[in-house]
């Protein structure tokens, strides 16, 4: 276990947050068959830790009219700390961007974006990241379907 202060209650805790977020303390409590106030505890320790990072909401992209999902691949043609740092900082405040990847390998950076058409796809590559000097190529796949996986924890 690659934490080995976490102990059974923390990880059942864990994997009951990670499948439901939106648990309140109570349900997770007695899903748990633990007292409020120790679940509350372990909770709030979790989260002080940094283990517990943040709450997420998963949108339905689709319903809010960004029905097309991708994965832009981006490579560097100049891979200083300097330029790395400022593209990096460029393309997460790009809108659309869902997550930006900073990877290793023949690519540098994966972007997942959700955009309205394909219009708005061809727009985001051409107006937000090819227009840097640093960036030499950009390979854009469209994403078909996409399923969570069981996690670290499952």
């Amino acid at each position: 276990m690659p934490n080995a202060q976490l102990d059974d209650t923390d990880l059942a805790i864990l994997r009951a947050l990670a499948a439901d977020s939106a648990l309140s303390n109570k349900a997770l409590a007695a899903r748990l068959g633990l007292p409020e106030s120790t679940c509350a505890y372990r909770v709030r320790a979790l989260r002080e830790s940094g283990v517990i990072a943040g709450d997420n909401v998963r949108l339905d992209l689709p319903a809010l009219g960004y029905p097309i999902q991708a994965v832009i691949k981006v490579r560097l043609g100049s891979h200083g700390a300097e330029h790395v740092n400022a593209l990096y900082d460029d393309l997460v405040r790009i809108p659309g961007v869902l997550e930006a990847i900073h990877v290793a390998g023949a690519d540098d950076f994966h972007l997942h974006v959700a955009v309205p058409s394909p219009e708005a796809l061809r727009d985001l590559v051409l107006q937000h990241i090819t227009i840097h000097r640093v960036v030499r190529q950009t390979e854009t796949q469209l994403i078909f379907e996409t399923r969570r996986g069981v996690g670290v924890l499952g």
